[in-house]
This record gives structure tokens, sequence and C-alpha cells, in this order.
């Protein structure tokens, strides 16, 4: 068993001057304005349904909410920047409107998603491509001085699912964030939270061994965010479909939790409130 070496519960990141205390795990609620996510595709498509979706997330425990215009479910057709701008177009200036305190994250591998989202009010850039499928996505982020979650993922969107690791899972993440991150802090991009990318280029036992494992990611000195909801490593090993596996997220969303996750992205944000709770109340 590795030795953890280095462990903090006390983060912190800066969303355009207002300081979000990590040291209680946050639930980040994923809202997909698309019409070809894998699990609730066309779902949000409508501005007035994501808005009441937002609306129930927030009332069931969520502090962030991260939009998402671009699928990246195996398969997907991918498409350009400005469509996804079109996408947010409407919604990002209705969501401050009504909810004006709420963390808004935008999920997107585009720098100039980026820079749209900047001048709508998000707070956080949730990139899971790492900077490398876009060339100006990294300078759009140190730009805009927002937090960054770095993900763990492969070099081209044509590969990020088909790309195998083929050494130790674990090693070879741990060697990228140390890289990553200190090329980041050579870009002014210090506010980092890293996500080990589950569903990325990552086998069945990859993705059990890193749930097994993850407490080792408490080495990286930067919060960590977990995003297993709904991922395939659960749920077909067992013969269920991604809807009928709340028990099974709920004790991953505890291991994950024990093991150090500060921010866990969820679909069902009222069972990962419970979740958490329960966490809390034993510690």
């Amino acid at each position: 068993m590795r030795d953890v070496l280095f462990s903090s519960s006390f983060y912190s990141i800066n969303c355009r001057g207002r300081l979000v205390d990590l040291s209680t795990p946050k639930i980040m609620g994923i809202l997909n304005i698309t019409p070809d996510s894998f699990s609730d595709g066309g779902c949000f498509i409508s501005p007035y349904i994501a808005l009441k979706q937002v609306e129930l997330m927030l009332k069931n425990g969520a502090e962030v909410i991260d939009i998402g215009a671009q699928s990246t479910r195996p398969g997907a057709q991918k498409i350009s920047a400005d469509e996804e701008i079109s996408r947010l177009g409407l919604l990002l200036p209705e969501i401050r409107k009504y909810f004006p305190e709420v963390l808004l994250s935008l999920d997107t591998f585009y720098g100039k998603v980026v820079d749209f989202g900047s001048e709508e009010g998000i707070d956080i850039i949730n990139d899971i491509s790492a900077g490398s499928f876009d060339p100006d996505m990294l300078s759009s982020v140190a730009s805009s001085g927002l937090p960054y979650v770095l993900t763990h993922n492969h070099e081209t969107y044509e590969t990020m699912h088909t790309h195998r690791i083929e050494e130790d899972v674990v090693v070879a993440i741990c060697r990228f964030f140390y890289e990553k991150t200190d090329f980041l802090k050579s870009l002014g991009i210090y506010d980092v939270i890293v996500d080990v990318g589950f569903g990325f280029g990552k086998s069945i036992g990859q993705q059990q061994q890193l749930i097994a494992e993850l407490s080792y990611f408490q080495n990286i000195p930067f919060p960590m965010l977990v995003g297993i909801s709904r991922k395939s490593f659960i749920y077909k090993p067992i013969n269920k479909d991604p809807h009928s596996v709340g028990k099974e997220l709920e004790d991953y969303h505890f291991k994950v939790l024990k093991s150090g996750a500060k921010i866990l992205r969820v679909h069902d944000v009222k069972a990962a409130r419970q979740t958490l709770t329960r966490f809390s109340n034993e510690l």
C-alpha cells in the first residue's frame, strides 16, 4: 500500500474575489444543455427547463452548477466553439439574473468559450482536455484569472476514450499532475483543482484501482474533484443501466470522500447531499 506523504484539508479557491472554502466538501450539480449527453441528453435544452433544474439542484444542496454545452460521451459528434457559445448564450445571463450568488462552472475545452463565459460571469473553468484540445485554451484560462479544473485525459478529442494507459494508472496520473501543474504555474495559473478523469481512456479495472487508491492523490497539493456519476465502470460490471446504480454510487461517493475528494460532480444532487451528510456525521 502506498503511503500518503502530504495531506491538507484546508483548501480554498478564489472565484472572482470570493474565497470558497473547500475544507468541507462541496457538491457540483451537472447541467448538460446538449441533445446527446449519455444519460440526460435533450432534457435541459430549453432555457426555462434548465433554469428550473438549476433551482432544483440548489434546493437539494448543490453549491456549484457545472454547465456543459458539448457532449464528451464515447461516439459523440464534436461541435465548434461557436456552437457551444450559441447554446450557452441565452442561458448564462438568465442564471446570473435569477441566481446571482450561485457558483457557475463552465465545462469546455475551447479558449473562445472561456472568453465568452468569463464575460458572462462564470466562476470556474472545468476543462476535460488539460488544455490539449485547443491551443488557445490555457492562455484564455490565464487571462480569466479563474480557478481551473485540470483533468487527466489523453491528447486529442479523437483518442480520449480509446487510448489506454499501459503503466500503473496511479503513478501515470500523479506524474501527469505534477508536470501539468508546474506548467500551469509558468503561465500564471495557480488556482487549480485536479480531476483524475474517470471515464476517459481508462479500463474498468484501472478505474476500480483509482477508487481504491484515490487517497494517494492527496500527495498532490491541490483540491480534488471526483466525477463518477453514472459512469460505465460502475454499472456495466453489474449489468445495470446508468439510472439504476443509486446505492452503488452512494457507496463509491462515500469512499472518495474518505479518500480526500473536495468536490463531487453529480447528476443526482439530493442523493449526493445525503451521502455527504452521512460522511460528515461519521467524522
